[in-house]
């Protein structure tokens, strides 16, 4: 018996550890040498309707060496560029999560079902990139849109539908449950943030505003899916500075029912996924753990 394998909406997962939107996932041979270095699933870079250049350089600023702050602009080919890179990335023969990004319900729809015909096993909504207008985090903060957004895409697809989530908004709760229709959540996006040259006396970043990601947001993030698992007992993928087993399991035990790992495959490299499950395992195994699912939500008190 693994004892790592577990399942999020019937897609099954032979370990908790999904490679996040945004990390070496706009070509198909890099989300298939994830895939096959030991990540369970791979989510694509967020794809939408047209290509897009995103924003010129500097898009990335390192924080003491684990956390950074990206505005790289929801830079990508476009879903009609698209397809041939899933198909190399399905080769793996593990699930391929389409992320998709828009601005009206219609276009979600668009894409998801775009994204299905290529064979992606769910769709992840991107609801809340914090740093390009007109799309992301500003579509995200409004109920009314989220609502429409997840009703037309479940009613446009037959594959499961994930909505990714932002932490920058004032009521998590109130987008959760305008986004109840999805199949599960995605928690948590990157926290808007900057940093400043002190010797340019500029903002590092051209766009001066991006996301902030790794370690130092984990506390973030293990607060929003222990809150939103609790009031809606929907389930939840976890993303948010997990570089250990330890920090697995936290997620895990907070209500997420398998992990999604970004800024620890720039700061470790692809042998993240191996190292994750090892440590992971050895906890288990060491704690009498025999599941996954046992664990889920563990630590939640009603």
């Amino acid at each position: 018996m693994n004892r790592l394998n577990t399942q999020i909406s019937g897609i099954r997962l032979d370990n908790p550890f999904i490679l996040a939107s945004g990390i070496l996932d706009e070509n198909g041979y890099t989300m298939k040498r994830v895939l096959d270095e030991g990540a369970a699933a791979v989510v694509t870079k967020s794809i939408g309707i047209s290509e897009r250049s995103g924003y010129r350089t500097p898009v990335v600023v390192e924080i003491d060496g684990r956390n950074m702050i990206n505005a790289i602009g929801l830079a990508n080919p476009g879903i009609d560029n698209f397809g041939e890179e899933m198909k190399i990335a399905r080769e793996s023969m593990k699930p391929v999560i389409g992320s998709v990004f828009g601005s009206t319900a219609e276009e979600f729809a668009q894409l998801s079902m775009k994204m299905e015909a290529y064979g992606a096993s769910a769709i992840e909504l991107n609801l809340s990139c914090p740093h390009v207008k007109g799309f992301g985090q500003e579509v995200g903060s409004d109920p009314d849109l989220v609502e429409s957004i997840v009703g037309e895409v479940k009613r446009s697809v037959k594959i499961p539908v994930f909505a990714k989530l932002s932490p920058n908004i004032s009521d998590m709760l109130e987008i959760a449950k305008a986004a109840e229709k999805a199949d599960a959540y995605v928690l948590i996006n990157t926290v808007k943030a900057m940093a400043i040259d002190i010797y340019a006396r500029m903002p590092v970043l051209s766009n001066s505003f991006g996301g902030l990601s790794g370690p130092c947001i984990k506390p973030v993030g293990i607060r929003y899916v222990y809150e939103v698992k609790r009031e809606t007992g929907k389930e939840i993928i976890g993303v948010g500075g997990i570089r250990t087993g330890e920090d697995a399991l936290e997620y895990i035990m907070a209500g997420a029912s398998c992990v999604e790992i970004g800024t620890a495959v720039h700061s470790d490299g692809r042998d993240i996924f191996k190292k994750l499950s090892l440590e992971t395992g050895n906890i288990m195994k060491s704690e009498k753990i025999e599941s996954i699912g046992e664990i889920i939500g563990a630590a939640i008190r009603r």
